[in-house]
């Protein structure tokens, strides 16, 4: 777990069997205050909502698209759409069709149409969200005039 400008990452993958520690070190450490971001989410929709509990996004990647990732695509299908994100975590886990090779920025639209099938909506819906929510919790300008 570390505080970049404000925002608290945590790695979740290497952490993997030991969810429920990390969620303890969390509470612990009080993350809540800060809130934060679970890069390259790989758990289950019960540590989806417990990280949002404590004002967490959930970020997804090319995991979402393996067919054999049930609880990481069920964690998509049901996230809320104003704490969901989108990675590419180039140059690895690339979706399907492109699985085993480097991963590119590009094929995050294959990540955002296999959310979107999941959950039954246009995938423009998708990727405005995420792209919503990753100036927000970034602290980006707006594009707006």
């Amino acid at each position: 777990i570390c505080a970049i400008g404000g925002i608290t990452v945590a790695n979740a993958p290497p952490l993997i069997a030991a969810s429920a520690d990390l969620l303890a070190i969390l509470r612990e450490e009080q993350a809540r205050d800060v809130g934060g971001i679970i890069h390259c989410f790989s758990e289950t929709p019960d540590f989806a909502k417990a990280a949002l509990d404590m004002g967490f996004m959930s970020s997804f990647s090319g995991i979402v698209t393996f067919k054999n990732a049930v609880e990481v695509r069920e964690a998509a299908r049901v996230q809320p759409l104003d704490s969901l994100l989108i990675e590419t975590d180039a140059p690895y886990l690339a979706p399907i069709p492109f699985r085993g090779r480097r991963n590119e920025p590009a094929y995050v639209a294959h990540t955002a149409d296999c959310i979107a099938a999941l959950r039954g909506v246009d995938p423009e819906e998708i990727r405005a969200r995420s792209f919503e929510n990753a100036l927000r919790v970034f602290g980006l300008p707006t594009t707006q005039a």
